[in-house]
């Protein structure tokens, strides 16, 4: 199976590392924020987000995968007034100066353009762009790697 999505996508990585564990006040709202955004934005088909993944990279890293439709999307939630993201992000800049290095935050941002990635999923249920976006069977896109990535290059995914 391959994804079942056509185009450009952005893949959205965000997530906080936990360097001091006693200084629960400074990174507990942080890692409790992120799920009151994601149920928002999951409610919301117009968000653009498409889909996401929870990831730990150990007992004090914690990250998530994102999937979006575009980065204008993206943009746009991230500076709407009336949303999740900018009430805990302005919370979270006045405890980081309470407590300078308590928690980090880190985010990464790409936008892949349509022909640019190729997805394939043997032997288990989607993950990644797949679980996002929900797959097709892979010989409607070619048998091989560049193949796929050729076609979908081309606008004839």
């Amino acid at each position: 199976m391959t994804a079942a999505i056509e185009g450009e996508v952005t893949v959205f990585l965000i997530g906080m590392r936990i360097n001091r564990l006693r200084s629960v006040r400074s990174w507990w709202p942080a890692f409790t924020a992120m799920p009151r955004m994601l149920k928002e934005l999951s409610r919301d088909d117009a968000s653009g987000m498409l889909g996401y993944r929870l990831l730990s990279g150990g007992p004090r890293l914690f990250f998530v995968v994102q999937y979006w439709a575009s980065h204008e999307k993206l943009i746009a939630y991230a500076s709407a007034q009336d949303k999740e993201h900018r009430p805990a992000w302005t919370a979270f800049n006045r405890r980081a100066r309470q407590a300078a290095g308590a928690v980090g935050i880190w985010h990464e941002t790409y936008v892949v353009p349509a022909g640019a990635y190729e997805t394939i999923y043997v032997s288990m249920p989607p993950f990644g762009l797949g679980a996002a976006t929900g797959v097709i069977p892979v010989g409607r896109r070619g048998e091989r790697a560049d193949a796929r990535l050729r076609l979908s290059s081309s606008g004839q995914g």
